[in-house]
């Protein structure tokens, strides 16, 4: 593209091996600290004693956004008194191999787990059912990423601990912004680089129990029709989430 002077916008996922001219996505090294740091202020809250141990569950080594929230989990839990019990990459994101894992790492370590921080909701589901299946309870808090409906279920049924919500309208709006500034001739305003890129990223919310109503439902991003379903309509009535 750009030897036929054509201008490239990197959209979600960054160009590692050779520079776009301009970068547009969450920030997922921000991302990865935002959930791991949430997780560690949630055992400490529930008295944790410094020096317990978390699992830590990343996404596909061959995606370099999952290595970017690899990259923040690692700094928030390096600068926590919590240790890294384990760590997996998961091939393809794919949940049944996180789930596989897990079962392992609960054989090994059992009740040593205080926690698990997974890089996405995917992973995190298939490490909350390891850990059903092994007869767990209760459950170690579990992160997730992508506020996908069943992790917004698990977080109402007080399985999942957080998730964080990246409306594709952020991105979206913010890239067509900088395409048209620059079929314009302009200069997009970047606000980082990555990648030797000019980039614009963007942190949202951390999204549990706390905070559902706020982040999900009342801007938008889910209706209770989609999510309350089933076994979840009566803790979505306890939330307040619907009358």
């Amino acid at each position: 593209a750009h030897s036929q002077d054509v201008k490239v916008i990197a959209y979600d996922r960054p160009i590692p091996d050779s520079p776009a001219d301009f970068y547009v996505s969450f920030d997922n090294e921000g991302i990865g600290y935002a959930i791991a740091q949430s997780l560690v202020e949630k055992l400490k809250a529930d008295g944790v004693a410094d020096g317990a141990g978390v699992l830590q569950i990343n996404g596909s080594p061959t995606d370099a956004a999952a290595g970017l929230i690899r990259d923040g989990i690692d700094r928030a839990l390096d600068e926590s008194a919590y240790v890294t019990l384990s760590e997996f990459d998961t091939p393809d994101w794919a949940p049944p191999k996180a789930q596989e894992w897990t079962a392992g790492q609960i054989t090994r370590f059992g009740g040593d787990i205080k926690g698990i921080v997974a890089a996405n909701d995917g992973t995190g589901g298939g490490a909350i059912a390891a850990l059903k299946a092994a007869g767990v309870a209760p459950l170690p808090p579990v992160t997730g990423n992508d506020a996908t409906i069943a992790a917004l279920q698990l977080i109402i049924a007080g399985d999942q601990y957080n998730t964080i919500s990246k409306p594709s309208e952020i991105v979206a709006e913010a890239a067509a912004k900088v395409a048209k500034t620059l079929m314009d001739g302009g200069t997009p305003e970047a606000t980082s680089t990555l990648y030797d890129t000019p980039s614009q990223l963007f942190v949202p919310a951390v999204v549990t129990q706390e905070n559902i109503k706020a982040e999900i439902f009342d801007k938008g991003i889910q209706t209770p029709e989609e999510v309350c379903t089933g076994e979840y309509a009566e803790p979505c009535k306890t939330m307040g989430i619907t009358q």
